[in-house]
């Protein structure tokens, strides 16, 4: 979908997200008209024009998008259930609305949807147990034989993209290191926040997850990275109509990355001993720790549960299967673009600092 910069209006969903916020300002970088949509219609982002509405209320949302008139729509926001079957229900519903609300305008050329790597490991009910891909995961797997929202969020995009004529991308992310205000499920910043707790207060900084992942080859995203392929999706043709991974395009294992974490961070640190230590468990003095910490630093949040998301982080570091992807298809498809894991983890931890989110 090759267009002139005066086509390029777009509509991030979830603009407030981690993903969300570095899209956003990718797409203003490169002349987009952004507009973020959000429950309340904010973002963080200066330039982004905002726009509020339920992705779950039809008809609230057809009204708040009234007039909007975008060529690209970016999905990146979704709702975690108690059960997979409820994921499926409200997140295929999330995508429905969108293409629904933005159809009578008639202007949509691409939709590019953000998922993850569960397309590969099953969803949270069933995480990990049938997986049949080896690793690096690659986009050509067939999908589990079991629910998964997921899919259900594709055959929606599929759908709509054979009845109204835009061509689709899916884009599946592993674990996120972004900046981001206001949003939790943020390894990057949970890792931060964990680490300057244990500096602080003179405690051992010990990686909370599983042998397997202490020791196991690894890779993650960075969000700005995630931004940049988004961007190149929507408007490059040999992008239409397909689904890529998206990761740094290195790898790495946590035994190697922690302790250059402590380094920086000026804490004592542990790794994997007999058992996995999740923090969610030990983190229950966190909040009254961070607020210490926020008055004897000046930062701009003393609210930890705005911050550090235990139980996202406890989930990806305590899988037992090893977890990286191929970048091959992206590459061939002419995204060249990579990031190094620690210059990418201690660019978000400089950022927050300058910030001053952290000390």
């Amino acid at each position: 979908m090759a267009q002139d910069d005066d086509g390029r209006r777009a509509l991030v969903i979830g603009a407030t997200g981690i993903a969300g916020q570095a899209l956003s300002r990718r797409l203003l970088e490169d002349g987009w008209e952004v507009r973020g949509l959000s429950r309340r219609g904010d973002s963080p982002v200066p330039g982004v024009i905002g726009v509020a509405a339920d992705l779950l209320d039809a008809e609230g949302l057809a009204s708040a998008l009234a007039g909007v008139e975008p060529s690209a729509v970016f999905i990146t926001a979704w709702m975690r259930q108690e059960t997979e079957a409820e994921n499926i229900r409200i997140n295929s519903a999330i995508v429905r609305n969108i293409l629904d609300a933005v159809r009578p305008a008639g202007t949509v050329r691409h939709v590019a949807l953000l998922t993850g790597l569960k397309h590969y490991l099953g969803p949270f009910e069933d995480y990990a147990s049938g997986v049949m891909a080896e690793t690096p995961f690659h986009e050509d797997e067939p999908r589990l034989d079991t629910p998964n929202f997921y899919y259900a969020q594709e055959d929606e995009l599929f759908d709509a993209a054979a009845r109204d004529g835009f061509t689709w991308s899916v884009h599946r992310a592993h674990t996120v290191f972004g900046f981001a205000t206001g949003n939790a499920m943020n390894m990057a910043l949970t890792l931060s926040v964990y680490a300057s707790i244990c500096a602080r207060f003179g405690e051992v900084f010990r990686f909370p997850g599983s042998r397997t992942q202490w020791n196991g080859v690894t890779d993650v995203t960075d969000a700005d990275l995630l931004a940049e392929q988004l961007g190149w999706a929507a408007t490059s043709p040999t992008a239409a109509n397909q689904a890529f991974n998206i990761a740094n395009g290195d790898v790495f294992r946590w035994r190697w990355l922690w302790p250059r974490i402590a380094e920086r961070f000026g804490v004592e640190w542990a790794g994997f001993s007999e058992e996995p230590a999740p923090l969610e468990p030990r983190m229950g003095d966190a909040a009254e720790k961070w607020r210490t910490i926020a008055a004897e630093n000046g930062l701009v949040e003393a609210d930890v549960s705005r911050l550090a998301s235990w139980w996202h982080t406890d989930s990806d570091l305590g899988r037992e299967i090893e977890c990286f992807t191929s970048m091959d298809k992206s590459r061939r498809a002419g995204f060249l673009a990579f990031r190094t894991t620690p210059d990418s983890l201690f660019d978000k931890v400089d950022r927050y600092r300058a910030a001053r989110i952290i000390p």
